[in-house]
């Protein structure tokens, strides 16, 4: 079931699913409430499928899409340098936070966090940090939307963990990631994280294997597909619940190939008007702007 945020016009914030012709169908819960809150429908899977379409078809020009999840209830867990020719092409660029020159892969996954406020749909602008940073970059990536949570999760069961699929792009200041030698706060400015353009449940697509590209301004610059991740979603899944207990709705953001702006010589940075577009098979297209 692919399901989506949207809002039509002034009006409050609805989920609808989406039908085979991309158009919204908006869903009801029992009684007639309109669903508002796709994190209500994940923590509750007997509501979601008590929820019913209601009889209004809408086109996708006829609403603005939000993210998904637009307020995420706390921190993204993000993971780093997890496809090997990312990892090298990283550790080349000069902005890792490890030795300069340092092409090792990791022996563990790397993981960090953005905060709920970087959070944004398809269509929005991401902020182009004018006089705060001068190296904005692209990160396209799967992320996968955990159902049941859990602490101690075994790899053997963690996919039965997994609600769903969204694309994010993990929207990057590189010379902040490289100034203070870690990666929070590089990657945390608000909407560096949009989201979307719809989330897909589980049993729709195989998270294992999927094609995953991003074009900037009709470039392609990334193609990949997610059986080249270095540690797969349910080792992601079995390291982040070792000693953290997952909730429902949690986004775990599994990392992005090759072909970031840091890794070309010189530099492809973003720039204020440029058109960033990830593509998930399966998922769609996430496209937004760098703007105000």
């Amino acid at each position: 079931m692919k399901l989506a945020t949207f809002r039509r016009g002034e009006a409050p914030a609805r989920v609808g699913r989406v039908d085979a012709d991309g158009c919204l169908r908006p869903l009801y819960l029992p009684g007639g409430r309109p669903a508002d809150d796709l994190l209500a429908l994940i923590d509750d899977p007997a509501l979601l499928a008590a929820a019913r379409e209601g009889e209004e078809t809408l086109a996708m020009d006829e609403v603005a899409l939000l993210a998904p999840i637009p307020r995420p209830r706390r921190n993204l867990f993000c993971v780093g340098k997890n496809y090997r020719a990312h990892a090298r092409e990283f550790g080349r660029s000069g902005y890792d936070s490890g030795p300069a020159g340092d092409d090792d892969l990791p022996a563990h996954p790397i993981v960090f966090t953005k905060t709920p406020q970087t959070v944004v749909g398809h269509g929005a602008r991401v902020w182009d940090a004018a006089g705060v940073s001068a190296a904005l970059d692209y990160e396209a990536e799967l992320a996968v939307i955990v159902g049941r949570g859990g602490r101690g999760i075994r790899r053997t069961e963690a996919m039965a963990h997994v609600w769903g699929y969204t694309i994010l792009n993990d929207v990057t200041a590189r010379d902040w990631q490289q100034r203070h030698r870690q990666w929070d706060l590089g990657k945390s400015f608000d909407t560096f994280a949009p989201m979307g353009p719809v989330a897909v449940t589980a049993d729709e697509l195989d998270g294992g294997d999927l094609r995953v590209r991003c074009w900037i301004n009709g470039e392609l610059r990334q193609d990949a597909r997610t059986r080249d991740l270095i540690f797969d979603i349910p080792t992601l899944i079995e390291t982040l619940s070792a000693g953290i207990t997952l909730l429902p709705g949690d986004i775990i953001a599994t990392g992005t190939p090759a072909g970031v702006g840091a890794g070309f010589r010189p530099p492809r940075f973003l720039a204020r008007g440029d058109e960033m577009a990830i593509e998930i098979e399966g998922i769609g297209r996430l496209v937004n702007r760098i703007g105000d």
